[in-house]
C-alpha cells in the first residue's frame, strides 16, 4: 500500500500524493468547509498525521535495515524512544475523544431509545491500549473506519480492521504472535500462526487445507487416538476423500525414508495422476512419549519435495523447538499445538493453534507470492492457496478472546512447569524401572530403544512428561490379572486424577486401550505397543514420591490379593528418596549450565 495514501478515506481513488492535498480532500469527503475555523484545524491535524505516518515508515525502515548492527545499549533507547512515542500517539488519539464525544452526545442523546446503542466504545478504549495484559475483546464485531478501509479489510490489506471476531480478534492475534516468538525464536518473522478452538480443530483445518482426494498421508505410529481416527476413519473413507493412509513404525530418518520409498513406489498411480504425499508425524507421541527424528525425517520429505506436518503439542517449544533448526530443509512445514495442554496448563480450556511460514499462511487477496522451498527451489503460492482463505476463512473453529487470553495467561509460566515435569518424569521412570513386575515405556530410560534420539532431539535430552507402564509380565514374571488391575487402577484416586486430559499441573492416568485410544482395533492396539494393563501417565507438579506410596498401598488392597508379594517389590523408601534427590539436582544444574552466561546478555 502506498504509505503516502494509507491513512486517506479515499486511499484506493485518490490521484493526490502531498499530506496538505490529502488532508484537504479528507474533510471535503466528510463535508467539512476547509475554510471555516474548524475545518481550517481539522486540516491541519490532518496534514500532520499524514506527515507523521510517512515518517513512521521512516522509522520502521531504518529499524528493519539498522538493527542487526546496534549494540545492546542502542537497542535499549531505540526500544523506550519508540515505546514512549507509542504514549504519545495514544494521548492525542485521547485529547480527540473530548471533542468527540460532545459531537456525540449533540447528534445520539436526544433518542428515546439511545440506551439500546450502548456506550460508544471508542470514547473508552484508548486507555485499553496500555493495558499490562492483552485485552479481553468480547465482541462479534467492529467499528469501520470508511468504505475504502472496509473494502481492503475484506482482502487482507487492512490489518487495523479486524472484520468479524469469527476470523480475527485482537486477544487471539496478540496469543498467534506469541506462539510464533516462542516457537520460532529469531525466524518468528519467517512464520504466522492461526488459532483455533481445539487441538483436533486445528488439526482438521490443517489436514483439510492441504489435503485433497486420493492423496496420500503417510503417518508415525504412534499418534493420538483422535489424530489416527479423524486419518483413518474420515479422509481415508472412499465416500470422503480417499486419502491413502500408510502407518510407519519407527523414529528415525532411516525408516521414514525407506517408507518414503515404497509409498512412491506403491501409489506410484496416484502421483501420476497428480496426487501428493504428505507427512504426518507427533513428537514426542502419545501415549509413550517417543521421540521421532524430525529433523532428520522433515529433510527427507523436503528432499523429495513433500509437506510435513508435525504435532509437538506433549514437547512444547521448550523442550522441542523443532522451528529453530538453522537448516530449512530439518524444518517441518507446519507445526500443530494443542494449547489445551501444557501450554494453558490448568486443564481449564481448550485451543489450538497451527504454525507456518508466512506464505503458506496468508498473503492478500488476489496477490501471489514467488518464494522458495526448504530446498531451495523457487515456487509460486497463490492468494487462495493460503491456509487463510483456503481454510481459516470459510470455517467456524476459531478461538474466541477469552480462550486466547486464558491460554497467555498460562503460557508465562509453561517453561517453569516443564521443567518440574521433566523432573517427576525421569524420578518416576527410574523408580518404575526397579520394579520387577512393571514394564516402562519412557524414552528417558537408557534402555529404551528410543533414548538416542530423545538425548539428540529434545532440549537438554529431557523428556516430555508423558509415558506409560504395563504389568504385561516379562520373561519369567506373569503378567497380572486383569481384573486385579482394574481394581488398582480404580483405587488410584486421588494420588492422580482418572481424565482424560493431559499437560495439566496435576498427575493425571488413564488407560489408553479403554479411552483415547479405543477406536483402535486390536490389531491396531498391538502395533502401536498398547496392551490392555498400559496406563498412560501424564506428569504433574506434584512430588512424584507422593504418587508412588499411594500407589504401592493401592497394590496392597488390590494386586497383592491375586500376586501375593506385588507391593513389596517396590524400591525401599531410602532408595526412592535418592532418585528423586539426585534427579532433581541433576535436571535443575543441566538447566542453570544451559542458560547463556552473563557477557552474552550485557552485550
Amino acid at each position: 500500500m502506498n504509505k503516502a495514501t494509507q491513512l486517506s478515506p479515499l486511499r484506493n481513488t485518490t490521484k493526490l500524493e502531498d499530506a496538505a492535498s490529502l488532508a484537504t480532500e479528507q474533510a471535503k469527503h466528510f463535508g467539512i468547509d476547509t475554510k471555516s475555523d474548524f475545518g481550517q484545524a481539522l486540516v491541519s491535524l490532518a496534514t500532520t498525521l499524514y506527515t507523521a505516518n510517512h515518517h513512521t515508515h521512516d522509522l520502521w525502515a531504518i529499524t528493519l535495515d539498522g538493527l542487526n548492527d546496534l549494540d545492546r545499549n542502542d537497542r535499549i533507547a531505540w526500544f523506550n524512544a519508540k515505546r514512549f512515542l507509542s504514549f504519545q500517539l495514544a494521548k492525542i488519539l485521547d485529547n480527540l475523544q473530548n471533542p468527540m464525544r460532545a459531537t456525540y452526545k449533540s447528534i445520539a442523546t436526544k433518542n428515546g431509545h439511545f440506551a439500546a446503542k450502548g456506550a460508544y466504545p471508542i470514547f473508552d478504549n484508548v486507555a485499553a491500549i496500555f493495558s499490562a495484559a492483552p485485552v479481553i475483546t468480547r465482541t462479534a464485531t467492529y467499528l469501520f473506519a470508511c468504505t475504502e478501509w472496509v473494502e481492503d479489510a475484506f482482502n487482507g490489506r487492512e490489518p487495523l480492521h479486524e472484520i468479524y471476531s469469527r476470523l480475527l480478534n485482537p486477544t487471539s492475534i496478540a496469543l498467534a504472535n506469541h506462539i510464533v516468538d516462542i516457537e520460532a525464536g529469531d525466524m518468528a518473522d519467517q512464520y504466522l500462526a492461526w488459532n483455533f478452538n481445539s487441538g483436533m480443530a486445528a488439526i482438521d483445518g490443517l489436514l483439510s487445507h492441504l489435503l485433497g482426494r486420493e492423496d496420500i498421508v503417510l503417518a508415525s505410529r504412534n499418534i493420538y487416538g483422535g489424530s489416527y481416527q479423524l486419518l483413518q476413519d474420515w479422509y481415508r473413507k472412499s465416500s470422503n476423500l480417499d486419502v491413502a493412509i500408510e502407518w510407519v513404525d519407527g523414529y528415525d530418518e532411516v525408516t521414514f525414508a525407506k517408507a518414503m520409498d515404497a509409498a512412491e513406489k506403491k501409489y506410484a498411480d496416484r502421483i501420476k495422476a497428480g496426487r501428493k504425499i504428505y507427512v504426518y508425524l507427533e513428537s514426542p507421541c502419545n501415549p509413550h512419549g517417543f521421540v521421532l527424528d524430525v529433523a532428520g525425517i522433515s529433510r527427507a520429505a523436503h528432499e523429495r519435495d513433500w509437506t510435513i506436518m508435525v504435532d509437538t503439542t506433549v514437547g512444547t517449544p521448550f523442550l522441542h523447538p523443532v522451528l529453530k533448526r538453522s537448516d530449512p530443509m530439518e524444518r517441518p512445514d507446519f507445526v500443530i499445538h494443542s494449547y489445551t495442554k501444557e501450554l494453558a496448563g490448568s486443564g481449564s480450556t481448550t485451543a489450538g493453534v497451527v504454525i507456518g511460514r508466512n506464505e503458506d499462511m496468508f498473503i492478500p487477496k488476489g496477490d501471489s507470492v514467488t518464494c522458495k522451498t526448504p530446498s531451495g527451489k523457487e515456487r509460486e503460492v497463490n492468494w487462495n492457496n493460503t491456509l487463510f482463505w483456503n481454510v481459516y476463512y470459510i470455517k467456524g473453529a476459531f478461538l474466541d478472546a477469552d480462550k486466547a487470553f486464558e491460554v497467555l495467561n498460562g503460557m508465562k509460566t509453561f517453561e517453569l512447569r516443564v521443567l518440574q515435569k521433566a523432573i517427576n518424569t525421569l524420578s518416576l521412570a527410574r523408580i518404575f524401572a526397579l520394579h520387577p513386575d512393571i514394564n516402562v515405556s519412557c524414552p528417558a530410560l537408557p534402555e529404551s530403544p528410543n533414548y538416542a534420539l530423545m538425548q539428540s532431539q529434545m532440549r537438554l535430552g529431557l523428556p516430555a512428561s508423558l509415558f506409560t507402564i504395563d504389568m504385561e509380565g516379562k520373561a519369567d514374571r506373569k503378567a497380572i490379572e486383569q481384573t486385579a488391575f482394574k481394581q488398582f487402577f480404580d483405587m488410584l484416586e486421588p494420588a492422580i486424577g482418572m481424565q482424560v486430559s493431559l499437560g495439566q499441573t496435576n498427575t493425571v492416568a488413564l488407560c489408553p486401550a479403554m479411552t483415547t485410544h479405543s477406536e483402535l482395533s486390536k490389531e491396531a492396539l498391538n502395533e502401536a505397543g498398547i496392551k490392555p494393563t498400559t496406563l498412560r501417565i501424564a506428569v504433574g507438579l506434584e512430588d512424584p514420591r507422593v504418587f508412588i506410596a499411594h500407589m504401592q498401598r493401592a497394590a496392597e488392597m488390590t494386586i497383592d490379593l491375586k500376586h501375593p508379594g506385588f507391593s513389596a517389590l517396590f524400591p525401599a523408601a531410602d532408595k526412592i528418596d535418592d532418585i528423586y534427590r539426585k534427579t532433581y539436582l541433576d535436571v535443575q544444574q543441566r538447566f542453570v549450565e544451559h542458560l547463556p552466561n552473563y557477557s552474552t546478555l550485557i552485550q
